[in-house]
């Protein structure tokens, strides 16, 4: 009996091992942006589905919002001027909502916003964002290096001096 018991406890300790370092593998490999990419789909609204490794060659902002979300709203204006600034810094401004692609779609109309709008295939509760608007920044390998959570004025010079030094 004893005899099983060590044959157990090696085939468990084996597994184990094998399954951390398989994961320490895995986890190193993948950039932040790679990893959101495998949780969810995103959309445009013509409803094309849209890979975020198209825009690697920069800086992304992704920002979560809604069309109900009155700070959401109110930071917008601010999002346009700063992705006007931050243009030749190598920044792309994608606004994400987990709503529908005709409610988004009617939300840009009503309002004459002009960003890269996409949808989730995942709600934000799935993907971990609890408050709006939430702010996500890329580096060029992918990975965030930096969360705003609430509306900035991301227009503000001191916001622009910062993001041109990231």
């Amino acid at each position: 009996m004893s005899q099983l018991k060590k044959i157990i406890f090696k085939v468990l300790f084996c597994f184990l091992l094998f399954s951390c370092h398989s994961n320490d593998t895995n986890n190193q490999s993948v950039s932040d942006l790679e990893s959101l990419q495998r949780k969810t789909s995103f959309v445009d609204l013509y409803e094309n589905n849209l890979d975020l490794s198209v825009y690697k060659k920069g800086k992304i902002v992704i920002s979560y919002w809604a069309t109900w979300c009155a700070p959401c709203i109110k930071e917008m204006p601010g999002i346009k001027k700063a992705e006007e600034i931050l243009e030749e810094y190598g920044y792309t401004f994608l606004l994400v909502s987990d709503e529908t692609v005709s409610k988004i779609s009617e939300f840009k109309n009503e309002w004459n916003f002009d960003f890269n709008f996409l949808k989730s295939s995942k709600s934000f509760e799935t993907l971990g964002v609890y408050a709006m608007p939430i702010s996500y920044i890329f580096d060029e390998n992918g990975q965030i290096i930096e969360t705003i959570v609430g509306a900035i004025e991301w227009d503000s010079e001191e916001m622009i001096n910062k993001l041109k030094m990231l």
